[in-house]
């Protein structure tokens, strides 16, 4: 029996959906983002070969520590592609989270990575919550690596007595981030939402919008 080809459109296009649901394979050895220009649904527009040199290749940021001056006594310093251009099409980003004692990265999620992290001074107390409210948390020192999942929320805490530093790599270019608290309360969200979200008051909801304005 002869196949139509609307036929065989209609049985290939599962098949088409699954080879389309991650990023597509490189088509050359590199693609440097072309920073000047619009970001694309895929990354940046690439540099011309000729016009691409060794440093858009090296990434010096992670030489110099994060300022960890601010009420959360830590912060990141990332190597994303707006920054590091070479990742482009890659696939792939780094940071490096410093901690002052006492020190938090707050609750947040990247909502196109997966994350790999390293200590490398220090111990941290960080885990992850899954979409059915499982915990998976533990105080990790030097030289231990923990994954936190794409989307889930996840958090570093310096449980240590001295500083604590940290290396991230995560697998897309431009993974975001989105922390949860300045997201809830640095937007605006009528106050009725968080009241009935959070179980707190009016005043509260107002002191916490404060601190995030």
């Amino acid at each position: 029996m002869m196949i139509t080809l609307l036929q065989l459109l209609v049985i290939a296009a599962p098949i088409f959906q699954v080879i389309t649901a991650s990023d597509a394979d490189p088509l050359q050895d590199f693609c440097v983002a072309d920073l000047a220009k619009d970001l694309t649904l895929n990354g940046y527009p690439c540099k011309r070969a000729t016009n691409t040199t060794t440093e858009d290749f090296i990434f010096s940021g992670l030489r110099n520590s994060a300022n960890t001056s601010g009420p959360s006594r830590a912060d990141a310093v990332f190597g994303f592609v707006d920054t590091y251009p070479g990742l482009n099409s890659l696939g792939l980003s780094i940071a490096r989270l410093d901690f002052a004692p006492g020190g938090l990265i707050p609750p947040h999620t990247h909502p196109r990575g997966s994350e790999i992290i390293y200590v490398a001074e220090g111990s941290l107390y960080a885990g992850f919550v899954t979409t059915q409210n499982q915990l998976f948390a533990k105080v990790i020192s030097k030289g231990d690596v923990m994954i936190f999942p794409r989307g889930l929320i996840h958090w570093q805490l310096n449980v240590g007595n001295t500083t604590a530093m940290a290396i991230v790599t995560l697998d897309s270019q431009s993974p975001g981030f989105q922390a949860i608290a300045s997201s809830m309360f640095g937007s605006d969200i009528l106050d009725e939402v968080l009241v009935k979200t959070f179980f707190i008051d009016e005043n509260a909801v107002r002191q916490l919008k404060a601190t995030f304005t």
